[in-house]
């Protein structure tokens, strides 16, 4: 099966610091995956790599069956192209109802108020209705946003990147300040997702990495330090050295 994201020989330095250091590394078209690492890993500048927002100094970054190059595309252009991301902070507009939420952010060349109108046919409605279903939001649908637990806020937008349709989600941190069940359900939630497209979930929490049971790979000086199942890399002397021993 071929790679949906290829990472190869990518380097990037800030001011003579290299964030990136030859990383190379590759998701599969539906694959869960962890990334972990002490901070300062280079795990932000990865996504933020992937994303279009920084250009490395060398290095290639492929995408999908034609091999398209990342690295010539704009931000929009890639989010475009199916990779959509999740940062730490939840961003959803808080006046809005959480069903006005998800008919803002579906998939399509329309206007904001084309797409509203959209909404008001029976095929918006059902996938509005499918996307706050996927997350768990269905009773919260007429609710403000800005009324959402934080966990909800979090689930809210991952479903506003699924209404875009994406073949990767990047996301970052999703378990942190959520409740034991709000993890709970979020862990749930990304591995039904990584059924129908590639999840890529940067973390610090190692049980919440344990219960997505999937590859981790592990990031140090930014580059790839290990990777394998959870049991498999925390037993690895260097991670133990690097990134478990502290603390």
């Amino acid at each position: 099966m071929s790679a949906l994201l290829e990472v190869s020989g990518v380097s990037v330095s800030f001011d003579g610091f290299k964030a990136i250091n030859n990383l190379s590394f590759s998701i599969g078209p539906s694959e869960l995956r962890a990334i972990i690492g002490p901070n300062g890993a280079g795990k932000t500048t990865f996504m933020d790599i992937v994303t279009g927002k920084t250009k490395p100094n060398s290095g290639s970054v492929t995408w999908g069956e034609k091999g398209q190059s990342l690295l010539t595309m704009s931000e929009a252009a890639i989010a475009r192209a199916g990779v959509g991301r999740k940062f730490q902070r939840p961003t959803v507009f808080e006046d809005q109802t959480v069903a006005e939420n998800l008919v803002l952010a579906l998939k399509s060349p329309r206007s904001p108020f084309a797409a509203l109108l959209f909404a008001l046919t029976g095929e918006g409605r059902r996938r509005v209705e499918a996307l706050a279903a996927q997350v768990g939001l269905t009773d919260a649908l007429p609710r403000k946003a800005g009324e959402l637990s934080h966990g909800q806020k979090q689930w809210l937008e991952i479903a506003m990147l699924l209404a875009q349709e994406p073949l990767l989600l990047l996301v970052d941190e999703p378990a942190a300040g959520m409740t034991l069940a709000e993890r709970e359900l979020t862990t749930a939630m990304l591995v039904e997702i990584a059924k129908t497209r590639a999840v890529v979930v940067v973390e610090h929490d190692m049980e919440f990495v344990r219960r997505l049971d999937c590859r981790v790979t592990v990031l140090h000086e930014g580059s790839v330090l290990a990777e394998g199942t959870l049991d498999h890399v925390t037993k690895i002397p260097s991670v133990i050295e690097v990134y478990l021993g502290r603390g």
